[in-house]
């Protein structure tokens, strides 16, 4: 019985490791963008978050996922959220000409006539597991 269980467990195994050999390369690349507000500054980010700035995003080529605010010590001082692209070398082309458009240079502009917002920005490119959902 226990010789049974075994080779039922090894040939488990087995096709499990089959499944993720086969795991297709992933069709984009996820962006996570961690800001760090100056103080005091972490509501006005957000306030120049929702219109133009989603807009402008999906117009570079960028999918907005989703926006988190963390719990705990930095909740008052840090903005989380997640954007996806197809290839991380096209994320680099899509910030560019983010930053180069008039409409966001606007938003930024008028966003910060008192005082800047973002103290730095921490960004992480991540691929998905092979057995991620």
């Amino acid at each position: 019985m226990k010789t049974s269980h075994l080779v039922a467990f090894a040939m488990g195994v087995g096709a499990h490791s089959r499944i993720h050999s086969f795991a297709q390369p992933p069709a984009h690349v996820y962006e996570l963008r961690s800001y760090y507000a100056m103080p005091g500054k972490l509501e006005d980010i957000k306030k120049r978050l929702p219109r133009p700035r989603h807009q402008n995003l999906n117009t570079h080529n960028m999918k907005s996922v989703g926006y988190w605010e963390p719990t705990g010590d930095n909740k008052d001082q840090v903005l989380i959220y997640m954007l996806e692209h197809r290839q991380q070398r096209e994320a680099t082309k899509n910030w560019s000409a983010f930053a180069r458009d008039p409409e966001w240079q606007k938003v930024s502009k008028e966003s910060e006539a008192n005082g800047k917002l973002i103290d730095h920005i921490v960004s992480v490119y991540m691929n998905p597991s092979d057995f991620s959902q």
